[in-house]
Order: C-alpha cells, then sequence, then structure tokens
C-alpha cells in the first residue's frame, strides 16, 4: 500500500431523470478507486437532473483516469470538476481585519490623526507600551526561505506561502493570536536574521518555519540573541513538545520510565536534534541516533558536522555503531524523524518487549501501520491514524502563553511544562493504546498550554509582564 497526498473532488454532473442512471455512475466511480462522499441535488426536472458529488481520490494519476471513466457513463455529462481543497485556497486562507470601528470623523480622529500622534509619541517615551498600545501584543510572525517546507523539501518562498498562511490560520483559530506569513527570497543566514530583526518591531514572536537544517540552528540562534521577543523554530521544538507528550504518555501505557528508555532517533536533522534534546531534559538518558550512516558515535569521521558533533557527545553513551537496523536491537522506542518507508515489521521484531514506534515522516510513515501489529502503541504525524503527534498541540498555546505574560524568550523550562500539559489533557482513565495523544481539536489544549508555559516563563524570570 502506498500513502499518497489524497484529492477531494467535487463533480457537478447531468443525468437523465430515470432508474439506474445514478447506480451506473456510482458503480463507475467506485471501480476506478473513488470513494463517494456528499451527494447533492442542485436542481431536477422530469428528464434530468443535477447533482453534485464529493468524490476522493489517492492521486493525480487516478483523478484522470476516475474522470475519463465518468465522462463514458451512459446518461451522464460531467459539467463541472473543482477539487475542494483549491477552493479553500481561493485568494488566501487569511486577511487582515480591523478590531474598532470607524464610522464617524470623531472615530477617525482617534484611530488616525491627531489622536494617533500621542500614542506614538507615548511609546516613542516608553517602547515597553507597544505591548499594550499595539498589535505586538498578540501578533506572530510566521517565518520561512520555503526550503523545507512540509514533506516537500525546497519549493521556494511563493510556493510555501499557502503552507504559510495555513500555519498563520491555526494561530487565530487554536489560540486567537493573530500572525502573518513572512516568506523570504533569501538563503543566506545573515540576510534572514537581519531582515527579520528589521521587521521585528510589529511583532511580540517569531515563529520560524521550513528552514532547512543546518541553517535553521544558526538563523534561530542569532534570533534568540539579537531579539528580547519569543523566537521558536517550530519544527524543532514545537514537534520535540508533541513528541515529548506522546512518550509521557505511551510510558504509562507499557510500564516503563523515562529514564529507563532505551530511544532509537532516526533522522539527525531539525526535528531529531531538538526531539532529543527535549527527551536528555526529561531525563532519557540512552539516545542513538541515526543518519544515513547509521548511527552517530563519538569519533565518527565520515558525514560529521558541528551539529552531529553536539549529537554524538551527548548522546550513544555505549558508542553502538551500525546501521539503523542494527542499533535498533533491544531498543524501547523509535522516533522516525527521517523519510518514509525505512522499516519493515522484521526490522521492528528486535527491539524490547511493548515496543513504542512514533513513525513521524509525512506523507509515508518510516513503517507502515500495517507493518506494526506487533507494536504496544504505534504513532504518526498523520490525522487518518490513532495518535497522531501534530504541532498544533503545541505551538499555538506555547506562543499564546510567552506573549500573553511578555516573556523575552522561550526557554527549555517552557517547552517541558508545554509537553507536561499536553500529556495531562489525557486522563488516567483515558489513556490507552490508540490515544495517547489529546486530539488537535480538544480546545482545551492550547489554553491549558498557555497557561503552564506563562507560569514556568513567571518562575524562571523571563517574564516581563507583572501578574494580574
Amino acid at each position: 500500500m502506498a500513502f499518497q497526498l489524497g484529492t477531494n473532488l467535487t463533480l457537478r454532473v447531468e443525468l437523465e431523470n430515470r432508474a439506474g442512471t445514478f447506480a451506473r455512475l456510482a458503480a463507475t466511480i467506485a471501480a476506478a478507486g473513488g470513494s463517494l462522499g456528499a451527494i447533492d441535488l442542485v436542481r431536477a426536472t422530469s428528464r434530468k437532473m443535477v447533482r453534485e458529488v464529493a468524490v476522493s481520490v489517492a492521486d493525480e494519476e487516478q483523478k484522470e483516469r476516475l474522470l475519463a471513466a465518468v465522462r463514458a457513463v451512459e446518461g451522464v455529462r460531467l459539467i463541472q470538476v473543482s477539487d475542494r481543497t483549491f477552493r479553500m485556497h481561493q485568494g488566501g486562507k487569511i486577511e487582515v481585519v480591523g478590531r474598532v470601528p470607524v464610522k464617524t470623523r470623531d472615530d477617525l480622529s482617534h484611530v488616525y490623526s491627531p489622536g494617533v500622534a500621542r500614542v506614538a509619541l507615548a511609546i516613542r517615551d516608553d517602547p515597553s507600551l507597544a505591548f499594550q498600545l499595539t498589535m505586538k501584543r498578540s501578533t506572530v510572525a510566521v517565518v520561512t526561505d520555503g526550503s523545507a517546507v512540509l514533506g516537500l523539501g525546497d519549493v521556494g518562498p511563493a510556493a510555501a506561502l499557502p503552507v504559510m498562511e495555513g500555519k498563520a490560520l491555526l494561530f487565530r483559530e487554536f489560540a486567537g493570536l493573530s500572525a502573518f506569513p513572512l516568506c523570504l527570497d533569501v538563503r543566506d543566514p545573515q540576510a534572514i536574521v537581519d531582515t527579520v530583526c528589521h521587521l521585528a518591531p510589529v511583532f511580540g514572536g517569531i515563529n520560524l518555519e521550513d528552514i532547512a537544517a543546518p541553517r535553521c540552528f544558526t538563523v534561530e540562534e542569532e534570533l534568540k540573541r539579537r531579539l528580547d521577543i519569543p523566537v521558536m523554530h517550530d519544527d524543532q521544538h514545537g514537534t520535540a513538545v508533541a513528541v515529548l507528550a506522546a512518550l509521557i504518555n505511551a510510558t504509562k501505557v507499557v510500564g516503563k520510565r523515562l529514564p529507563d528508555l532505551s530511544v532509537v532517533v532516526a533522522g539527525v536533522g531539525a526535528a531529531g536534534v531538538a526531539c532529543t534534546r527535549m527527551l536528555l531534559a526529561a531525563g532519557v538518558r540512552d539516545i542513538v541516533g541515526c543518519d544515513r550512516g547509521g548511527a552517530v558515535y563519538r569519533g565518527r569521521v565520515e558525514d560529521m558536522n558541528p551539529v552531529k558533533e553536539w549529537y554524538a557527545a551527548h548522546t550513544n553513551p555505549e558508542g553502538k555503531r551500525g546501521s539503523l537496523r542494527e542499533v535498533l536491537a533491544g531498543a524501547d522506542v523509535f522516533l522516525g524523524l527521517s523519510t518514509g518507508g525505512l522499516l519493515r515489521a522484521r526490522d521492528l521484531a528486535v527491539m524490547a518487549k511493548d515496543p513504542i514506534v512514533f513513525a513521524m515522516a509525512n506523507p509515508l510513515p518510516e513503517v507502515r501501520p500495517e507493518e506494526a501489529a506487533a507494536v504496544r502503541v504505534f504513532a504518526t504525524g498523520r490525522s487518518d491514524y490513532p495518535n497522531q503527534i501534530n504541532n498544533v498541540l503545541a505551538f499555538p498555546g506555547i506562543f499564546r502563553g510567552a506573549l500573553d505574560c511578555h516573556a523575552r524568550e522561550i526557554n527549555e523550562e517552557m517547552k517541558l511544562a508545554a509537553a507536561l500539559a499536553i500529556a495531562g489533557e489525557v486522563g488516567e482513565d483515558e489513556l490507552h493504546e490508540e490515544y495517547i495523544v489529546p486530539s488537535v481539536f480538544n480546545r482545551r489544549v492550547a489554553g491549558a498550554v498557555a497557561r503552564a508555559v506563562e507560569e514556568a516563563a513567571r518562575h524562571t524570570g523571563v517574564a516581563r509582564k507583572v501578574e494580574p
């Protein structure tokens, strides 16, 4: 079975109004591999009827086969084909709207000239007032160079825009924050940093997104050094928070403890390094990371860089060597942050009793769920399987909490607090193999994360806003 990026179509068809016509159409769609959804009647006469039919297909090739088959059905005329995903993106998914009315001359005099001059001068004299008197208090920049977008890779800044719009929409939907996509047509790390710093007065936080490693490490560290507002590369830290939350609950299911776990990580890029840092901070001691060359260990010479040198120095305490399949022997946890199709059932069979497998690659996980029947707890990044580990559980609440207390940064304690808050949203009486993380649509999660993050920010001294 191959995983594909599915396509949702709406077919507008005219059918002869006689028995059996729609049945032939439905049978044709099924034979072509399509999955029927909603069926709506648009209009009808004694001779003809027009219906809109929702159909799901696996990919573009199947779509073309299905449409050709539909066009050949006796008594059916295909009027129009539309793609629901493309329709939702038509004209973009976000917009800027005003928060106060401008109905009269008096309104205008307050929101703009002359009244606004008094506000501008107040901020000039006390820059901290920008958090109270402007959009800065609840606005996040979503910054990318388009070099590592989703599972698509280097698609460039223009093609990254619909993805960043989607991220901005999630900030609004789940945390009530305004977010604006900044897709930068530049690859030099210093140029990215300089551009973001020039724009930073507008924003209360900076969410870095889909920037390829190792450039993303340099950009994040330099921005954190130069700015006094929260900066977080979500591909790294949002993923790490969600993974830790899932692992906390998975260990409860299998009756193991974090300090006792043996963890193998596939992928030593941005997400792999961040997840490893987070697991180490949470008390996991035995982690082995693997790249294309196999295990990363102290003294390895081939295909190393400063990030991997750090990784080697802080992980793999036994100095294990060999391929991913070899170092999986006896492991309690496999964490995949790499590419799809790496493993098969026989590779997982060598793991310890009651193994935990998080296969996070999208759209194709490192191991198919069908290959992991013997795994005690299995999770992916996909929404069509149980235990979806999704950054949406983390980043809205993290930024909400950080901005609410005007935090200077997002530190490790704040991220650990976020992970614990997410894990805590699954009650002990709810917890089982197929439910270790809350749904992304659980509206309590972002609030719980925000409160935990704000408390951690105050505890660690990075919150500027005094408690009410």
